[in-house]
């Protein structure tokens, strides 16, 4: 437990300081941008000493930089402030980089280890990039809920549990817009891709119904709460599920019948970086079978590397339905797409109008 919470203190603290440090590598960049790539992520998600290893081989630094959200990661990508080499995030949003022509073409002829990547995994992609052109699968997953079993006897196998009063204070929601508007269009029979005005705000009328039963909104602290048993029931992404079950064992897992969101988190190369070369070998040696193996060893999310999923025993796989989901569970999952400049601007209203209610 001690151990969590010094990688969120540590997280913290580079999320106050990294921004003031990257300014300040801004010109050591472009005076000498073969020796160094600027990468944006989610916090906690890459194993720091594959860093330093890729370093060790390359003599290419990576300063890196964390995000919570995909959309506070468009924020600061847009502001222009740091000129990222690469970024990693969710599916919707490199949807819309790419439409928008953000991003450029990944130089695939120079790489050796891509074809790790199993082919469904490539099949996913094309969801949000059409030909495989411009992401490299990194990690997916899928949106359920995590709950304590000594505080539910029942497996709480409906988002309906979500609006069950008994657990009033109790429950802890994404703060996130996209996740947070999950179960309302599930349960209403709807896809979580819709555009239509009139189905999201009856998801709102139903978010909004819920609130006084939520306990927080939250992203990365979810897992947290839930191992210190601060909550019975949460929507999680599948990864952050499995690693809170190996601190907590009261902990399980579940993605409701009714259906929810497969998701999966991409490398994409925006414009406007300055070592595109260092950026693409970075890329390749993600995709390595050592490095992969170490990669996810330490993020312990769903991983498209075959290279590594040859080397998990069957044991394993039948041990943590997490990470290992079964394909009837995929069948009824959806993948975000990106809705467009008029839908986003609806979701984030609806979502400020949830927030002061």
């Amino acid at each position: 437990m001690r151990l969590v919470f010094i990688k969120k203190l540590i997280a913290l603290i580079l999320c106050i300081v990294c921004p003031f440090w990257l300014v300040s590598c801004g010109k050591s960049s472009a005076e000498n941008a073969e020796n160094q790539i600027i990468v944006f992520n989610y916090g906690d998600y890459i194993d720091r000493d594959v860093l330093d290893q890729f370093y060790e081989e390359t003599g290419i630094k990576v300063v890196y930089e964390e995000f919570l959200t995909p959309e506070a990661m468009y924020t600061k990508y847009k502001n222009g402030t740091v000129k990222y080499d690469l970024i990693c995030c969710s599916e919707y949003m490199l949807d819309k980089m790419i439409k928008d022509g953000e991003a450029k073409e990944v130089d695939f002829s120079s790489m050796k280890y891509t074809n790790n990547i199993g082919e469904n995994f490539w099949q996913f992609a094309e969801k949000f990039d059409a030909g495989n052109k411009y992401t490299i699968p990194y990690f997916w997953g899928t949106v359920g809920i995590l709950y304590n079993t000594e505080m539910i006897d029942t497996v709480p196998d409906s988002w309906s549990v979500l609006w069950d009063k008994n657990f009033k204070n109790n429950i802890i929601m994404q703060n996130s817009v996209r996740d947070s508007f999950i179960p309302p269009l599930i349960l209403d029979g709807k896809s979580i891709n819709t555009t239509d005005e009139n189905t999201l705000r009856k998801a709102l009328e139903k978010l909004k119904e819920q609130k006084s039963l939520v306990q927080s909104y939250l992203v990365d602290e979810v897992r947290d709460d839930m191992v210190n048993d601060q909550a019975a029931l949460a929507v999680i992404y599948s990864g952050e599920a499995s690693l809170a079950n190996e601190y907590n064992e009261n902990l399980e897992y579940v993605v409701p019948k009714e259906g929810s969101n497969i998701w999966m988190d991409s490398w994409i190369i925006p414009n406007g970086g300055s070592n595109y070369k260092g950026a693409v070998k970075f890329l390749d040696f993600l995709c390595r079978d050592d490095i992969a193996q170490k990669n996810f060893e330490y993020v312990y999310y769903s991983t498209p590397n075959e290279a590594v999923l040859k080397n998990i025993d069957e044991e394993e796989k039948e041990d943590d339905n997490a990470i290992f989901p079964d394909e009837d569970i995929l069948e009824r999952c959806e993948m975000f797409t990106y809705l467009g400049v008029e839908a986003e601007e609806l979701y984030s209203r609806l979502w400020k109008e949830l927030k002061v209610y």
